[in-house]
């Protein structure tokens, strides 16, 4: 006891200056782990719905289905009423989306086939994501949902970037759990059999119990609270609405005044979604991770109004489509720490712009490995950057000669099978006034711009859903399992 006694004494200064310093660490730690500040990278989550219509959020006036939760991105931060996807259906929307580059500039023009054999049925080796790209600034990427980039191992999220991975691999799910038959993707005997595959975490399958829209926002926030501590990037690709049309009674309940069964239920499973996104909204908010996480909320492509009875209120036409009803989506997005809330904004932008906006927010400088085709938004958003985000916007549909580019002004061409067409989308939102007679240089303005564009493209370069008995002719073990994987 002398001893420690005498110890104490002379080692006093010491002792204290230590003490000191280790309740200041103590204290920065809890500081960064409970109240994330602006100087940090922020989280970011990346909600993707599937075939939703133009219509249907309250943010752009929908009646019959109310979205509280997602219109809560839309009125805490910004609503974007010019908002566009790079094609006019799910796999190379999302191909663009998740590269920030127009997808046929890698040739992903086609919706893959699913193939779990092929290494080249999918996004690219030579692309870079962006759970790639934010992994140098030390992320944490989740990808939960529909992946429709590849079904080779080698394509797989967890190959593409991604530390985690909720969800299945082909275009389409069955939605109920008992539908879920088939063990693997070897089990699959043609195109379409891939719905009723077992889910996947990671690379394992697993028995889930729950509807499929629930499950996924079970996960998102587990995965919320796994990473809590360090900057995370989410990528939730809901698989609603897409069909096939299925809910349960907790969403078809709600409601009892749509008589269209088809509405109805399409009604039911965008009510789903909203739940969910209610729920990763209340789970930021008890983690104070609010204020500095980014959050976009589009679908990715317009709504296929006959098939799934959605809505595009206005937009002619659909999914599919190079008319406004296809490439023309719902978008929202908040971050509170830096966009002032209530913000309507209504210059073009388009969802290659995420990549990019997400990138130049990271603490640590991330150079990314390919030319990106989006800009960063917050500038614009915040005016400290005047002028517009584009100047042009281009799609085209290479199989089936349609295309179409939109300036600046609103003056957009859309060229179906060597027929032209030209509105401004500023004053018939509806594509209703052809304007080619009267306005024959801007056509030729316009076209002139594709050309130079296109120019830059390249062919598809793997076959899509519309070869389907050919690439079977071709490729009859397909499904089967490799020797060397058994």
């Amino acid at each position: 006891m002398l001893f420690i006694n005498k110890f104490l004494k002379r080692n006093r200064p010491f002792l204290f200056c230590l003490l000191i310093s280790a309740n200041y660490i103590h204290a920065q730690r809890l500081e960064v782990s409970n109240n994330k500040t602006t100087s940090s990278s922020p989280n970011v989550i990346i909600i993707l719905v599937d075939d939703l219509g133009y219509n249907d959020v309250g943010f752009n006036g929908c009646k019959d289905i109310p979205t509280p939760n997602i219109d809560n991105i839309a009125f805490q931060g910004v609503k974007f009423t010019n908002a566009y996807v790079s094609y006019a259906v799910c796999g190379p929307s999302r191909a663009g989306l998740i590269t920030g580059r127009y997808q046929d500039r890698f040739g992903f023009s086609r919706n893959p086939l699913f193939a779990p054999n092929d290494p080249n049925m999918g996004l690219s080796l030579k692309e870079e994501t962006l759970a790639e790209a934010l992994k140098n600034a030390h992320y944490k990427s989740v990808a939960l949902g529909k992946w429709h980039l590849g079904a080779h191992e080698s394509l797989r999220p967890l190959k593409r970037g991604f530390n985690d991975f909720y969800g299945f691999l082909s275009g389409g799910h069955q939605y109920f759990p008992e539908l879920w038959t088939l063990n693997n993707e070897y089990e699959v005997k043609e195109q379409f059999d891939a719905y009723k595959t077992k889910l996947l975490r990671n690379n394992e399958r697993i028995k889930e119990k729950e509807y499929l829209t629930d499950a996924l926002s079970r996960e998102a926030i587990n995965y919320i609270e796994k990473y809590k501590d360090e900057p995370f990037f989410m990528y939730l690709a809901y698989n609603a609405p897409h069909t096939p049309l299925q809910a349960t009674e907790k969403y078809l309940s709600r409601f009892p005044d749509i008589t269209n069964t088809k509405r109805k239920t399409y009604a039911a499973m965008v009510s789903a979604v909203d739940d969910g996104v209610g729920k990763i909204l209340d789970k930021l908010e008890a983690l104070n991770l609010d204020d500095n996480t980014i959050i976009f909320f589009l679908s990715d492509n317009g709504g296929p109004e006959k098939v799934n009875a959605s809505d595009n209120g206005v937009l002619r036409g659909g999914k599919g489509d190079v008319f406004e009803g296809g490439i023309h989506v719902p978008f929202a997005m908040k971050w509170p720490a830096k966009i002032p809330k209530g913000i309507t904004y209504d210059s073009a932008i388009t969802s290659l712009d995420i990549f990019s906006t997400v990138i130049a927010q990271s603490s640590i400088p991330i150079i990314p490995k390919n030319k990106l085709d989006g800009v960063d938004l917050i500038p614009y958003l915040t005016g400290e950057q005047a002028g517009i985000p584009h100047d042009f916007l281009f799609w085209r549909k290479f199989d089936q000669n349609i295309f179409a580019c939109r300036s600046l002004t609103g003056d957009k061409i859309v060229v179906n099978k060597d027929i032209p067409m030209l509105f401004n989308i500023n004053q018939d939102i509806s594509e209703s006034n052809n304007l080619i007679k009267n306005e024959n240089d801007i056509y030729k303005n316009l076209l002139n711009q594709y050309k130079n564009w296109n120019n830059n493209m390249i062919n598809p370069v793997f076959e899509g859903l519309g070869n389907d008995a050919e690439y079977n002719q071709k490729n009859p073990n397909r499904f089967k399992r490799p020797i060397n994987n058994q």
